[in-house]
């Protein structure tokens, strides 16, 4: 029998299929809020579209997560009558799915002019510009994540207010609450390797019910889906046990944000750290020092792809653990750039800006294009941070747009951003964040109400 991650071409695509029996096979791909949309089809026009591709509803590029319809895109809307657009199968996507017996899971993507606003198309773009450079590409991500014995009724009965986290207080690190509450922890991480999105590690992090999830490194394509399947299936799992697991950036005024750390490297052909040089100070190549700065120079311009959502910002004040300037230290966990120095293997950049709620082909493209973009033009960075962050005065440059709609704005108007990811592109994702903003001004918000409305 063929394993599903096994699976790499169309032929093996089909082999599993006939193997397993399957009438049916899942199939789904990721809008632009990184929620994953899809559907069953039959074996027939699945294997159809294996050649063919088949067609979906472009109206997933046309609303937000909410399905709510965009009125200020001109990709697709009413006047375009939303069409299908082509789509195509991603053979080597292949997965199992635990919880369905023997069904299958294949991500898809979009093809033709859809494929100039999909993220993952986005993302290839970005790896095969840094291949044409000569780099390959490895990634990593982390989440933190708030797990809640909830589920999505009872959350809205409770107007998400006075929910029940999965275990109470502050633990970072903690064994006694893994140990207690292991049964959840290993079906986790059984569910991780069933679906190749292996967890290097995983614990508690500090406030109630929050966990941290480290996923295996892997090329950056792959490591992107994985990320993605990762949140999407964490939550289907926790909704299978009468539980909730949330990824946003801030759940409450009194926790911690949640953030979406992306750790990347790049390799010459010959599979050589290109960010590596024993003789360098921090052990930093020429290479790293200029995809950093890239990486830096560009982190403002590119903020509204690794802070998506109006809440985002709500993480990004001072002393909760996110930058407030596009920074950079080694071994600093109070700015914005990681320098991790270690061997030829180990030697990396975390982007830490990112927070969980982030499309995580977006927020790579944003990451690996910027620091390419360095290269390109043999940046350099500001002198490193040391220290708090914090406390410190930064360059005027390097201050980070301060809301949504602002680093929608910055985005637009970015030559490096039209230049690297495309008009169309910019364009369209520019347009869906403003109105994500515009969408969150109709909402008087608890704060609002408390505070003005006897005194004022």
């Amino acid at each position: 029998m063929l394993d599903p991650r096994s699976v790499k071409t169309v032929a093996d695509a089909r082999k599993i299929v006939e193997e397993r029996g399957l009438s049916h096979i899942k199939v789904g791909l990721f809008d632009i809020d990184g929620v994953m949309r899809g559907k069953y089809l039959s074996k027939e026009k699945f294997f159809s579209s294996l050649d063919n591709g088949f067609a979906f509803c472009d109206v997933v590029l046309g609303w937000d997560s909410n399905d709510r319809l965009y009125d200020n895109v001109s990709y697709t809307g009413w006047h375009t009558g939303y069409p299908d657009a082509p789509v195509r199968i991603v053979a080597s996507s292949c997965r199992c799915l635990p919880f369905e017996g023997a069904m299958l899971l294949f991500i898809v993507e979009f093809d033709g002019d859809a494929e100039k606003l999909c993220p993952r198309g986005l993302l290839q773009r970005s790896i095969a510009r840094a291949s044409d450079m000569g780099f390959n590409v490895s990634t990593a991500f982390e989440y933190e994540f708030f797990m809640f014995n909830e589920t999505p009724d009872s959350v809205r009965a409770k107007n998400y207010r006075n929910l029940t986290p999965m275990t109470p207080g502050a633990f970072g690190y903690s064994i006694l609450r893994n140990s207690v509450h292991a049964d959840k922890y290993h079906e986790l991480l059984k569910l991780c390797e069933e679906m190749d999105m292996p967890l290097e590690a995983l614990h508690t992090e500090t406030g109630p019910g929050v966990m941290e999830a480290a996923l295996v490194y892997d090329n950056a394509s792959a490591a992107a889906d994985k990320a993605a399947l990762f949140k999407t299936f964490t939550k289907v799992w926790a909704q299978r046990n009468e539980m909730m697991a949330t990824f946003m950036a801030k759940w409450s005024g009194d926790q911690p944000g949640q953030s979406g750390h992306i750790h990347i490297s790049l390799q010459s052909k010959d599979g050589k750290s290109a960010f590596f040089d024993a003789g360098g100070e921090h052990t930093m190549s020429v290479i790293q020092r200029q995809f950093l700065a890239g990486q830096q120079r560009l982190m403002p311009e590119f903020l509204a792809m690794t802070a998506p959502t109006v809440n985002s910002y709500t993480r990004m004040v001072p002393g909760l653990w996110a930058p407030l300037d596009a920074t950079w230290g080694v071994e600093n966990r109070t700015t914005a750039l990681r320098v991790i120095p270690g061997s030829e293997k180990s030697q990396r950049i975390e982007y830490r800006l990112g927070a969980a709620d982030a499309n995580p082909h977006i927020a790579l493209a944003a990451a690996l294009a910027s620091g390419l973009y360095g290269i390109e033009h043999e940046l350099e960075a500001t002198p490193q941070v040391t220290g708090n962050a914090y406390e410190q005065e930064h360059p005027a440059e390097l201050s980070l747009p301060a809301s949504l709609f602002e680093a929608a704005g910055r985005l637009r108007q970015s030559q490096a951003a039209n230049e690297l990811f495309g008009q169309e592109f910019v364009e369209h994702y520019a347009a869906t964040r403003e109105w994500e903003e515009r969408e969150f001004r109709k909402h008087v918000t608890d704060w609002e109400l408390s505070r003005y409305f006897e005194i004022i």
